[in-house]
C-alpha cells in the first residue's frame, strides 16, 4: 500500500503548492491515500469549508488540524458533518468532531487516521498516549485494517519519538507535524514502524516557520505586541512523507521524505 501524508499547510503559497503537485503525485507514485494537515491554510490560522473541498477535489481523502484547528469558527459546524476532517483526539469529550476516522481505499483496503496532540509546551489535553491506546483498540494491521496512521502535533521532538516507539510495531506510520520544519530522521523502527519526527511545513520557505520575516523577528527582539503575523507569498514547497507498506502485516517497507518546490533541496 502506497501512502503519502502531506505536513502542515501554510496559507496561499502552501495552498498554491499542495493543489499543484498532489493530483500529479497522486497519479505517478500511484498512490492509494493521501492525507494532508491543512491546520494552517486559512491565511495562516485553521481552515475554512471551501479551503477542505479544495483539497478533496484535489485528491485529499483526509485532513488533519492541530492547534489552530478552531481559529476559524466556522469550521466548528463543518466538522461534526464531516468525518474526513480530523481534530486531535485527546480534546475534552464534548468537542465538536473526532480525532480519529476509518476509511477505504479504492481498492477497498481500510485505512484508520488519527490524531494526538502532544503536552510538552503546548496546552494541557488529555493524556495524548492514552488517548491513542483507547483509539487503537480492535484495530490490528495486518488483521482487521491494513494501514494504521498517527499523526503526533506536539511541540518537543522527544515526544513525538516516544509516541512513535510507543507504538512501533501497531501502526503503519507515526509522524510528526507542528513544528514547521522537516526533520531528517524518516526512518523504519524496530518493529516495522514508519517514523518521521516532523513532516515540515508546505509554505514559503524564506520566512519564520511560514509567517513573514520582520514581524516575526519583532516578537522576539523587542518583547512588545507587534503587527499581526502573515504569512510569506513567495513560492512554496510541498513537504511531505511517503510510505510503503507490506499489504500482508501492514508494516512499512519504505519510508522517505517528500520536497518539491521553493527553496529546500529537492527529493
Amino acid at each position: 500500500m502506497k501512502v503519502l501524508y502531506i505536513g502542515d499547510v501554510v496559507g496561499k503559497s502552501g495552498r498554491k503548492a499542495v493543489l499543484e503537485h498532489m493530483p500529479r503525485l497522486r497519479d505517478e507514485m500511484a498512490l492509494d491515500f493521501v492525507v494532508v494537515n491543512g491546520e494552517n491554510a486559512a491565511h495562516g490560522f485553521g481552515i475554512t469549508a471551501a479551503i477542505c473541498q479544495q483539497f478533496f477535489d484535489a485528491g485529499a481523502d483526509v485532513i488533519t488540524t492541530g492547534n489552530h484547528a478552531w481559529d476559524q469558527r466556522e469550521i466548528i459546524d463543518y466538522i461534526q458533518d464531516e468525518p474526513r476532517l480530523l481534530r486531535p483526539l485527546n480534546y475534552p469529550e464534548g468537542t465538536p468532531g473526532s480525532g480519529v476516522g476509518q476509511y477505504e481505499t479504492k481498492d477497498g483496503q481500510k485505512v484508520v487516521v488519527m490524531q494526538a496532540m502532544g503536552r510538552l509546551f503546548m496546552d494541557p489535553l488529555d493524556d495524548p498516549f492514552a488517548a491513542v491506546s483507547r483509539a487503537m483498540l480492535n484495530k490490528r494491521i495486518g488483521e482487521n485494517v491494513d494501514f494504521i496512521m498517527i499523526d503526533i502535533h506536539a511541540e518537543a521532538t522527544s515526544e513525538k519519538m516516544a509516541m512513535g516507539h510507543h507504538f512501533d510495531g501497531r501502526a503503519s506510520l507515526v509522524a510528526g507535524t507542528h513544528s514547521h520544519i522537516p526533520t531528517a530522521d524518516a526512518q523504519i523502527l524496530p518493529g516495522g514502524t514508519a517514523y518521521q519526527t516532523d513532516v515540515g511545513m508546505c509554505g514559503d520557505y524564506n520566512s519564520v516557520i511560514g509567517m513573514t520575516i520582520g514581524p516575526a523577528i519583532g516578537r522576539f527582539v523587542s518583547k512588545l505586541p507587534s503587527q499581526r503575523l502573515e504569512p510569506a507569498v513567495g513560492e512554496g514547497t510541498l513537504c511531505a512523507v511517503y510510505v510503503e507498506t507490506d499489504d500482508t502485516t501492514g508494516l512499512a517497507t519504505t519510508v522517505a521524505p517528500v520536497r518539491l518546490g521553493g527553496r529546500l533541496i529537492q527529493t
